[in-house]
C-alpha cells in the first residue's frame, strides 16, 4: 500500500501501545484519484447571487443571527468559488496549493460549539457534517410549526368559556348521574364532576386543531422538499456533484465478516469442486457468495426474535392497561375523600410515568438486539449492514414508543361493553373507559410525558451523562495515584488524551432520536399542537449538546464523504405519510368533532351545539345489572338510584329493542369514515402538489453547475492550446537549428530537411490549434 509504519517507543499509558501511520505524498495522490476527489483549480470565478424573495428573507435572517454566530475567517470573499475538478495526478499543475493549517483546538471548541456547519464538515467530514446540516435545517422548520401550534393552544383557552358542551357540564344546575365506572367499590356520579376534564379537553379538541392538522401535513411535505433543496445546494458548496460512481464503487467492497464466512463455505468438501492451485483457489473464492440458502437460518432467526419483541411490547403495554384498572378500584377503596377525587389524574400519570421508565429500558435492549440479528445476516457491504441495522431499530424503537400512545387513541374506551355487559379480562378485570371528555386528553398526557421525558433524559442527560461516566471509569482504571496521574497528564501527548474518550459509534442513535421526535411532531399532532414547541426547546438545547460531544467527549471519527442521508430520507417520508393517515383517525375517533358536527347539522333543533352531552348519553336502568356487578354504596348521593346514564349510542331500556346501537351511532360513524377518506386524499394531494411546484435542484445552483462544466472545458482547452504553443516553439527551434547546420554541409540536403517533415508537422499542428 506504500504506508510507512512507525512504532511509538515512548508510551506514556500502561498497557497500551501506539503506532503512527505515515502516508508519502505519492500514496496520497493516488488514493486522491482513485476515490475521484475533487481539488480546487487555480482558476477562480464569480458567483452571482440569487435575487429572489426566500434568499432575500435568508439574507434577511441570517443578518439578524450574525451576532450569535462565531467568527470564522474567511480565505476568499463569498461570492468567489474556485473551480474544482477531479483530481489527476497528470494535471497536478492545475491545481490550487493545498495548505494545511495548525488547528488550534482551543478556539475550534469555541466555535464548534456555536455551532458552525462549515467547520463540522472540514474537521469530521461531509456524512457528520450533513446530519448537523439536516438536524439544524428541521430546527429551524420547526419555528413556524411552532407558532402555529401556540396560537391553536391560545384559540383553545380563548374559547374554553364559550364552549357549550363544556358549558352543560359544569352548570351547577347539571343533575346528570352517571354510572358507575367500575364494578362494586365505585358508585353513582354527577356529571358536573367531571367539568375540568372537559375544560381541559377543550384547549386540545377543537375546531383549530383540524386546521393544524393539515397545516402540519403540508408543513411535513415542505420540509422534505426544503431538505432536498438545501442538499442539493451544499453537495455544490463541498464539491460532491458528482459524488454517485466513487459512492457506487466503495459501497460494494465486501465486508471483512462477509469474506470470512465466504471463505468458511468455500472451504466445505465438494464433490463436484476440484481445487488445483492457489490460482483456481483464488478464483473459486471470487465467484463464490452467500445464497438465501445460506442465510435462511439468520433470517429465520430474524423474523422469530422480532416478532417475540414486539410481543414482549404488547405484553407490557396490556400489563400497564391491567395496573390502570386494578389502581382505579383500589383507590376508589380508599377512605381518604382527596384519593377518591383524585383517581382519574393519579392513574393516568403514574401509568404514563411507568409507560416512559418502560420504554427507555426497552429502547437499549432493541438497540442491542437489532444489531445483534443485523450481525447474523452477514450483510455483504457496510451499506447494506447500516441499512439493515437501521430498519431493524426503527421498527422496534417505533413500536416501543408509539404501542401506548395508539391504544389510548385507537383502542381503549371501545372495547368496554354497556352497563349490564361490560367485556372483562380474565373475568375479573374489566376494560377501562375514557373520561366523558373523551380519550383525547389522556393521549396528550401520555403523548406529552413520553416525549418529554425521552427528550429529556434519554436525548440530553444519557447523551452527555454516559460518555463522560465511561471516562471517568477508564480514568480510575488506568490512575495510579493523585499526584503521579495529575504529572502524567501534563507529559501526555494529544493521541493519549483522546484515548479516554468514547469510541465514535456511528449517526445511527443520533438520527433515530430525532426520527422518533419527527413521529411525535407529527404522528399525533392533532391531540397535543405544543409538540412543535417542546421539539424546538429540545433542538435548541440538542444541537449544542451534540456538538460538544463531538468535541470534548468522542474519539475523532473517521471523515467519511456522502451526499445525502440515505436511508433516514425515506423513513421521514413515510412517517409523513403515516401521520396524515393516523390524524385523520384522530380527529374521527378519538375527538369529538365529527359527534358535535353531525349533532349540530343533523339532530340539533336550533342548528347549535345545545343539547350535545344529553344527545350523546345513553340510558340504563340500575335493576339489570348482573349479579355481584352492582355498587355497594347505591345511596352515596343520598338518595336511590333507578336510572344512570353512560356515554354511548344505544336505544333506551323502555324501547322495544333495549340497549341496542341506535341508527345515530350508524350515521356518526358513516361520517367518520367519509371525513377520514376525504381528509386522507385531501391532504395527500396537496403535499402532491407541494412536491411538484418546489423543484428539488436551486436555479441557481443548476446555472452555476452549467457553468462549471463550461469553464472547465475551457480551462483544458486553454492547457492544450498551451502545449501545442509550446510543442511548436521547441520544434521550430529545432527545425532552425537543423537546418543552419545543413547549410554548411549541403545546401539542398538543408532545403529538403526544412521543407519536409518538419514543415508538415508544423502545420498538421497548427491546423490542430487552429480547429481547436
Amino acid at each position: 500500500m506504500g504506508l510507512e509504519l512507525e512504532k511509538d517507543e515512548d508510551a506514556r499509558i500502561q498497557g497500551v501501545g501506539f503506532v503512527k501511520i505515515h502516508a508519502p505524498w505519492n500514496v496520497l495522490c493516488r488514493e486522491a484519484e482513485l476515490m475521484k476527489l475533487k481539488m480546487p483549480t487555480k482558476k477562480v470565478y464569480e458567483v452571482k447571487q440569487s435575487s429572489g424573495v426566500v434568499e432575500k428573507i435568508s439574507s434577511l435572517v441570517s443578518k439578524v443571527l450574525e451576532p450569535l454566530h462565531p467568527h470564522v475567517e474567511e480565505r476568499q470573499p463569498k461570492n468567489i468559488k474556485r473551480l474544482s475538478h477531479t483530481f489527476s495526478r497528470e494535471k497536478q499543475h492545475l491545481q490550487s496549493s493545498l495548505q494545511c493549517p495548525h488547528l488550534n483546538m482551543a478556539v475550534l471548541f469555541d466555535q464548534m460549539i456555536h455551532f458552525h456547519l462549515v467547520l463540522f464538515r472540514k474537521y469530521f467530514g461531509e456524512k457528520i457534517g450533513l446530519y448537523f446540516a439536516w438536524l439544524g435545517l428541521y430546527t429551524q422548520m420547526l419555528i413556524p410549526a411552532s407558532l402555529v401550534g401556540v396560537i391553536v393552544f391560545l384559540y383553545g383557552c380563548a374559547t374554553v368559556d364559550d364552549n357549550i358542551p363544556s358549558m352543560e357540564i359544569c352548570h351547577p344546575r347539571n343533575n346528570i348521574t352517571m354510572c358507575p365506572l367500575c364494578d362494586r367499590v365505585c358508585s353513582y356520579w354527577k356529571l358536573s364532576t367531571a367539568c375540568g376534564t372537559a375544560r381541559a379537553s377543550h384547549l386540545f379538541d377543537n375546531p383549530a386543531t383540524v386546521f393544524f392538522s393539515i397545516f402540519m401535513a403540508l408543513w411535513a411535505a415542505m420540509f422534505m422538499e426544503h431538505w432536498k433543496r438545501r442538499q442539493m445546494r451544499l453537495n455544490y458548496e463541498w464539491d460532491l456533484t458528482g459524488f454517485e460512481d466513487e459512492e457506487v464503487s466503495g459501497a460494494d467492497h465486501p465486508r471483512a465478516e462477509y469474506e470470512f464466512q465466504v471463505m468458511q463455505k468455500s472451504l466445505i468438501p465438494c464433490k463436484y469442486v476440484e481445487i488445483i492451485n492457489l490460482f483456481s483457489l483464488y478464483f473459486y473464492f471470487q465467484i463464490e457468495k452467500l445464497s438465501c440458502r445460506d442465510r435462511l437460518p439468520a433470517y429465520m432467526t430474524n423474523i422469530v426474535m422480532m416478532l417475540l419483541m414486539i410481543g414482549v411490547t404488547f405484553a407490557i403495554v396490556f400489563g400497564v392497561i391491567l395496573y390502570r384498572i386494578s389502581t382505579k378500584a383500589a383507590l376508589h377503596m380508599s377512605s381518604n375523600p382527596i384519593t377518591r377525587n383524585h383517581v382519574q389524574l393519579t392513574v393516568k400519570t403514574t401509568a404514563a410515568i411507568i409507560n416512559l421508565v418502560v420504554i427507555l429500558i426497552l429502547d437499549e435492549v432493541y438497540g442491542a438486539v437489532a444489531r445483534w440479528l443485523t450481525v447474523l445476516e452477514v450483510p455483504k457491504t457496510d451499506k447494506s449492514f447500516e441499512e439493515r441495522l437501521i430498519f431493524k431499530t426503527f421498527i422496534l424503537k417505533f413500536v416501543n414508543a408509539f404501542s401506548p400512545i395508539i391504544y389510548i387513541a385507537f383502542f381503549r374506551g371501545r372495547l368496554v361493553g354497556r352497563p349490564g355487559n361490560y367485556l372483562y379480562v380474565f373475568e375479573s378485570y374489566r376494560m377501562e373507559e375514557c373520561a366523558h371528555g373523551g380519550c383525547l386528553m389522556e393521549l396528550c398526557i401520555q403523548l406529552s410525558i413520553t416525549m418529554l421525558g425521552k427528550q429529556l433524559i434519554q436525548n440530553n442527560l444519557f447523551e452527555i451523562g454516559i460518555p463522560k461516566l465511561k471516562k471517568l471509569i477508564r480514568y480510575i482504571q488506568s490512575k495510579q495515584g493523585a499526584f503521579q496521574e495529575e504529572e502524567r497528564q501534563k507529559k501526555l501527548r494529544r493521541y493519549e488524551t483522546d484515548h479516554f474518550l468514547e469510541p465514535f459509534a456511528g449517526l445511527t442513535p443520533e438520527y433515530m432520536e430525532m426520527i422518533i421526535q419527527f413521529g411525535f411532531v407529527t404522528l399525533f399532532v392533532a391531540s397535543f399542537p405544543l409538540a412543535p414547541l417542546f421539539a424546538l426547546l429540545n433542538n435548541i438545547i440538542e444541537i449544542r449538546l451534540d456538538a460538544k460531544k463531538f468535541v470534548t467527549e468522542l474519539r475523532r471519527p473517521v471523515a467519511a464523504r456522502a451526499k445525502d442521508i440515505g436511508i433516514w430520507y425515506n423513513i421521514l417520508r413515510g412517517v409523513a405519510k403515516v401521520a396524515v393517515i393516523i390524524n385523520a383517525f384522530v380527529i374521527s375517533f378519538t375527538s369529538d368533532f365529527i359527534p358535535r358536527m353531525v349533532y349540530q347539522y343533523m339532530y340539533s333543533p336550533d342548528g347549535s351545539m345545545h343539547g350535545f352531552v344529553n344527545h350523546t348519553l345513553s340510558y340504563f336502568n340500575v335493576s339489570h345489572f348482573q349479579e355481584g356487578k352492582e355498587t355497594q354504596e347505591p345511596l352515596q348521593l343520598g338518595y336511590p338510584i333507578e336510572i344512570c346514564r353512560y356515554k354511548d349510542y344505544r336505544e333506551p331500556p323502555w324501547s322495544t329493542n333495549p340497549y341496542e346501537i341506535s341508527k345515530e351511532f350508524w350515521a356518526v360513524l358513516a361520517v367518520r369514515l367519509a371525513f377520514v377518506i376525504v381528509f386522507q386524499n385531501v391532504v395527500m394531494l396537496m403535499s402532491d402538489i407541494v412536491d411538484w411546484l418546489i423543484p428539488d435542484i436551486p436555479k441557481d445552483i443548476s446555472l452555476q453547475i452549467h457553468k462549471e462544466k463550461i469553464l472547465l472545458v475551457d480551462l483544458f482547452m486553454k492547457e492544450e492550446q498551451g502545449k501545442v504553443q509550446i510543442l511548436e516553439s521547441r520544434l521550430s527551434t529545432g527545425g532552425k537549428e537543423n537546418c543552419s547546420r545543413s547549410n554548411n554541409n549541403n545546401s539542398s540536403s538543408m532545403h529538403r530537411a526544412c521543407s519536409g517533415e518538419p514543415k508538415l508537422i508544423l502545420c498538421s499542428y497548427s491546423d490542430h490549434s487552429n480547429n481547436w
